[in-house]
């Protein structure tokens, strides 16, 4: 079969590689029909997350169901399913507790000696505990197709992140970051209830996209100018809850800084660059929480399927360029240089 691999920073491609195949009885194989790519992709794309030479890369897809190990039994062939971005095996203590990125027995993909999802086909190890099953004739509606296909990381992530920022009816809520997670933590601030949303981000496209998603406001400086701008939204105080969804020490300094006295931020940027932005007097002062980190997406796929479902939500407007398996390494130079926003991949 042929999926995507990474041999050095900026050098992507698609090549032959050993067919997907059941390895053990727990597993399954699907056949890819929507992958993408991330925005935390880019970090091994350009040298700042060490890959080994040839490893597959790619975590967000769904597909259709092609053979599945002897001691699956809640799968089987044809079935239509969306993967979280880990797999887990949906019964350790942490499972149970919900907290399946930490599953002891779980794995991301493409991590070296699996499958990545971007390519024809991935085998998916604890099948059961990982995948979860889609409507059938979702698989002839493009748009939610594509829809679907954001449950697989990134709105569960800003879900993930709305939470951790307590989010709340007739909240204010801020969101740092204008990447796919960012505007999905608009959706996600929209869908539990937020009144007032503040979009920060420079990007017209893509604040566009925030303000379909229900963002009231948009603040387009940075740093402090972007902290001044709050606060004069806020009447000086700042926002009940914050979304941090980049990662660097500005960004979380920023966050800091326009969280009202008592509120929450919820962090789901992958950290990266030096220091953390975090001062812990200030945030002790001013009662400040902090909860987030990589989000257990697929405790949440259930609930936020239903709303996709329903039409209560919709993701799909995140991505704003499709490819083919061949077009994937042009897909990773435009979102690099950020042409693209999170680029569909139809294998």
């Amino acid at each position: 079969m042929r999926a995507t691999v990474i041999h050095a920073p900026h050098d992507i491609r698609v090549e032959e590689v050993p067919d997907a195949a059941i390895r053990r009885p727990e597993d399954a194989v699907v056949r890819v029909l929507r992958a993408c790519i991330c925005g935390s992709d880019l970090w091994a794309y350009r040298g700042e997350a060490v890959r080994e030479p040839g490893q597959r890369i790619g975590h967000e897809f769904l597909g259709i169901v092609e053979e599945t190990g002897s001691e699956v039994t809640g799968l089987r062939a044809g079935d239509l399913v969306v993967a979280p971005f880990m797999w887990s095996d949906g019964t350790c203590t942490y499972c149970a507790e919900g907290l399946y990125t930490s599953c002891l027995h779980g794995g991301f993909w493409g991590s070296v000696g699996h499958d990545g999802g971007q390519g024809e086909a991935v085998r998916v190890p604890h099948a059961d505990g990982t995948l979860v099953k889609l409507p059938a004739d979702a698989a002839s509606d493009d748009r939610l197709l594509t829809a679907l296909l954001a449950l697989s990381d990134v709105m569960g992530t800003g879900h993930h992140a709305a939470l951790g920022a307590g989010v709340r009816a007739g909240s204010t809520v801020a969101v740092v970051g204008d990447g796919a997670v960012g505007l999905c933590g608009v959706l996600a601030a929209k869908r539990l209830g937020a009144e007032r949303i503040i979009a920060l981000g420079r990007h017209a496209a893509r604040t566009d996209i925030a303000k379909l998603f229900g963002a009231t406001d948009v603040v387009a400086d940075r740093g402090q100018g972007a902290e001044a701008a709050v606060r004069e939204l806020t009447g000086g105080q700042g926002a009940h809850s914050v979304i941090e969804a980049v990662g660097t020490e500005q960004s979380m300094r920023t966050a800091v800084n326009i969280t009202r006295d008592g509120g929450s931020i919820g962090y789901v940027g992958v950290p990266h660059g030096s220091g953390t932005g975090l001062d812990l007097g200030v945030m002790f002062d001013r009662n400040i929480s902090l909860r987030g980190g990589v989000a257990p997406v697929r405790a949440y796929i259930p609930e936020l399927l239903r709303d996709v479902l329903d039409g209560t939500i919709d993701p799909s407007p995140v991505f704003d360029r499709a490819v083919s398996l061949d077009g994937v390494p042009d897909g990773y130079r435009a979102m690099d240089d950020r042409s693209a926003l999170k680029v569909l991949i139809a294998p």
